[in-house]
């Protein structure tokens, strides 16, 4: 990676979290880009698998287990990237200003502004992804999204129905999480108190929850097993909303994250408020360009997923 920090930028760099994956996904910049190809090859060869197989040929079925889906968007994302500044010079490409990644994304980020090796990242994450599945197993849990109802009144809902806010992704939309008597429960209380909308979710268990805590004792070894560098470009953090500035901050989030309240909206306020006009969501999927548009609609949103919407950039 050689991202670095551009103070006049007013540029973000988005990274999807998980529910982004799809069969396929990656499979022309493997075959269209050598340093998109070379990410895929790395992450194979740290977990000892192909990765890659699964994320071009499937099954779906495989793809969606949590320990396939994070590393795999993770590595199409990072290949994104690679290929972007591959095929496109410093012209046609700004730096970033600020960074940030949604849940997953945020060790996607931390990787592009060099505070972790590819293969470090693919080995966290995919740890991540086993210590959160053992803990969806032994605390079955939902969650579901919960448009058109006050924060601080869905935090009433949270705390009478036994469950968690897990997820402030915009203003009108905010994820709740637990099991799923109380999620139910919660859902019923939404809509009474005005909700315009609430939507169950197809997850695998109450991610950002207090049903994660199992996953924290492992996720503590795992981190303080890695070196983390500073970052060459802020990135700002799924929990605070607020600049990263050093190893141990970073260690900290990545703790408290696994099971505390993703503040998407915060993140993104802080980055308007920064100087950011022009958002780069880079990997699969357009959910948080979406979410961006919500939060602020003078804000401009490019997604990037592949070499077409890559070589985009340079005609804009």
């Amino acid at each position: 990676m050689t991202l670095t920090f551009v103070d006049d930028s007013k540029t973000a760099y988005l990274f999807p979290g998980q529910g982004a994956q799809a069969v396929g996904m990656g499979l022309e910049l493997f075959e269209k880009s050598q340093a998109s190809r070379a990410v895929f090859e790395e992450v194979d060869d740290a977990l000892g698998r192909s990765l890659s197989h699964i994320m071009f040929e499937g099954p779906e079925e495989a793809l969606r287990e949590t320990v396939n889906a994070q590393p795999g968007i993770m590595a199409v994302s990072l290949a994104c990237l690679q290929a972007m500044l591959e095929h496109l010079n410093d012209s046609d490409l700004s730096g970033p200003l600020l960074m940030a990644g949604h849940s997953l994304g945020e060790y996607t980020a931390l990787a592009a502004a060099g505070v972790l090796s590819i293969r470090d990242t693919a080995l966290l994450v995919q740890k991540r992804g086993e210590l959160m599945q053992e803990a969806c197993d032994s605390n079955p849990g939902t969650m579901a999204a919960v448009l058109g109802l006050d924060e601080m009144v869905l935090e009433e809902v949270a705390r009478e129905s036994g469950t968690f806010v897990s997820n402030v992704n915009t203003q009108e939309q905010i994820v709740i999480s637990g099991s799923k008597i109380a999620v139910a429960r919660a859902m019923d209380m939404a809509s009474a108190r005005g909700a315009k909308k609430v939507i169950p979710l197809r997850v695998g268990g109450a991610f950002h929850s207090g049903l994660m805590e199992p996953a924290k004792a492992g996720l503590i070894d795992a981190v303080n097993n890695v070196d983390f560098k500073t970052p060459r470009v802020p990135i700002i953090a799924n929990c605070t909303g607020q600049p990263l500035k050093s190893a141990e901050e970073i260690r900290e989030e990545l703790i408290t994250q696994i099971s505390g309240c993703v503040q998407w909206k915060r993140t993104v306020d802080f980055m308007i408020k920064s100087g950011v006009t022009n958002f780069l969501e880079i990997g699969p999927g357009k959910a948080l360009g979406g979410m961006v548009k919500r939060i602020d609609r003078s804000a401009s949103v490019t997604s990037v997923s592949d070499l077409e919407s890559i070589l985009a950039l340079s005609r804009n």
